[in-house]
């Protein structure tokens, strides 16, 4: 009897405890009151105070402890979802670098130049078939010699290789050479076989252009020092001991110290937007794209679109909608000449014409239409104490600024070909052919950022043109213009009325300076931002 009794406790309490997980079960996904009683089956105590508080309007107190079972169901859901996520994503890149690679298949006549170069590695000449005259410009800062011994000077031995040694000078200026670099130059010399003009040398600057900021110290703008020495490494053309100055070229490459394949460059020179009817390249300087690193575009300070807006974001495809959004929207096409006001890339092809002493019945054309303008075309850099542009930059404007009767409208003459890249290092130099396979991914996403990073940066001299009166307020000296023993609190902001010279799109405020007086000898650069005015 005593044991039947047990037995039938024993069943009672199985029931009540099923009873209890069912009532779990629903308490997971059912009403307000389902989980008000199996509270009240938990905890019968505290009956009075779940009743109570059920019946406020607000957060429910209830606090349910998933089980083993639904755990392992949510940890299964997330990790479909992150498999889904991944193949979606792995899919979308697959997909983008197999049917659409950015800037992968350039047009014929770029595959033609190259198959020329493979198909005959030993002759000399075979990238320039015409037999055009090319002078090759490099203003080179060679710590210890290492780039004409490394990557750089195999790049341009192989160049003048392709293109003839009989059709190339090549002329290279270094100032402040230690003797590690001037050992490196003459061996590279004597490996070099076409005509060169090589030079290092002490630069006296304190020639160049210094102004005075407003503390009363006296600083080296570092673009006047810059646009110094690139026109150092042109002397050659001018010079009349130099078989330069007797030769008339066709183009000139400017080479900054990167890292190229020496094909690229010489379908910069030849292939950059050619005139099917005639097979003529359409150009007055076409730029190619340098990197930083595989994916991240390096020349932003010298850039500028078709309507004189500064870069995007760094990232494909560089250029922001503003404006007319032109060059973004040729870079998006594809073009292997879009169209800018400047651009430089650490490659630059031109025109020679425009860097050589014209014939007497050019002259008229080469006009001066700004203070610093040479003829022949030079670098040059702004003088105005707080405002600083890219000696690169300025050349492209005054190089439109030529001849404009030879521009149709809204033309600059100037392109950049995203299909010649270079880098600063040679491993970036090798990734670039496989990041470049994904670069249309990355377009909403750099309009996005461009958006909330509000790029490009405001110019307030954007639209000015040359020769326009514009008034301005300009911080200057009160008494005597930059006078070299002012003392602090001797300028101050003034209404100026001033003429713009070409380039005005090109600047930015604040002052770029060179350390003169650097510890370990090296010239460290440095800004400074303008006073700010009272009141």
């Amino acid at each position: 009897m005593l044991q039947a009794h047990i037995g039938r406790l024993g069943r009672i309490e199985e029931e009540e405890q099923e009873g209890l997980l069912a009532r779990e079960d629903e308490f997971s996904v059912g009403s307000d009151q389902d989980d008000l009683e199996l509270i009240q089956l938990q905890h019968g105590e505290a009956k009075d105070v779940i009743s109570f508080n059920t019946q406020r309007r607000g957060p429910h107190w209830a606090i349910h402890k998933l089980r083993p079972r639904q755990l392992r169901s949510l940890r299964h859901r997330l990790l479909r979802a992150y498999l889904v996520f991944v193949t979606l994503i792995s899919c979308m890149l697959l997909t983008c670098a197999i049917f659409f690679p950015s800037y992968s298949d350039p047009p014929q006549r770029y595959h033609a130049l190259r198959r020329r170069v493979d198909e005959e590695p030993y002759r000399q000449g075979r990238a320039n078939p015409d037999n055009q005259k090319v002078f090759i410009a490099a203003s080179l800062y060679d710590a210890k010699g290492k780039l004409v011994s490394g990557d750089w000077g195999r790049s341009v031995k192989g160049l003048v290789r392709i293109l003839g040694p009989e059709n190339v000078h090549l002329s290279i200026y270094q100032n402040d050479a230690d003797d590690e670099s001037r050992i490196a130059l003459n061996d590279f010399r004597r490996s070099v076989s076409c005509n060169a003009s090589i030079v290092v040398e002490e630069l006296d600057v304190s020639q160049l252009n210094h102004v005075t900021n407003a503390n009363g110290e006296r600083k080296l703008k570092r673009m006047a020092f810059l646009a110094e020495v690139r026109n150092r490494a042109l002397r050659p053309l001018t010079d009349s001991t130099s078989p330069a100055s007797q030769t008339h070229f066709d183009r000139l490459l400017y080479v900054n110290d990167v890292v190229f394949d020496p094909i690229d460059a010489a379908n910069l020179l030849f292939s950059t937007n050619v005139d099917e009817a005639t097979g003529k390249t359409q150009y007055r300087a076409a730029c190619a794209t340098d990197f930083i690193n595989p994916v991240k575009f390096y020349d932003t300070f010298a850039t500028r679109d078709l309507d004189g807006y500064g870069m995007g974001v760094p990232f494909y495809p560089w250029f922001s909608n503003a404006g007319d959004g032109a060059s973004r929207q040729d870079v998006l096409a594809q073009k292997d000449a879009v169209k800018v006001k400047s651009c430089w890339g650490g490659l630059v092809a031109y025109e020679a014409r425009w860097f050589q002493p014209w014939p007497p019945a050019q002259r008229e054309l080469n006009h001066t239409t700004s203070e610093g303008m040479l003829s022949p075309l030079r670098f040059r850099a702004e003088n105005e104490t707080y405002w600083e542009a890219s000696e690169c930059c300025l050349i492209h404007a005054d190089l439109s600024a030529l001849a404009p009767e030879e521009l149709g409208v809204g033309e600059t003459g100037i392109v950049m070909n995203p299909y010649v890249r270079v880098a600063y290092s040679r491993s970036s130099l090798e990734w670039l052919p496989f990041t470049r396979r994904f670069e249309r991914l990355y377009t909403p996403a750099q309009a996005l950022v461009n958006l909330i990073a509000k790029l490009p940066n405001f110019n307030p001299r954007r639209a000015e043109q040359p020769g326009q009166k514009v008034e301005d307020r300009l911080w200057v000296w009160h008494s005597s213009s930059q006078r070299p023993d002012a003392q602090k609190g001797d300028g101050g902001y003034e209404e100026v009325t001033r003429t713009p010279a070409p380039g005005s799109f090109c600047g930015r405020k604040g002052l770029s300076y060179i350390d003169e007086q650097s510890a370990d000898g090296k010239r460290k650069w440095s800004n400074e931002q303008p006073p700010a005015e009272l009141g």
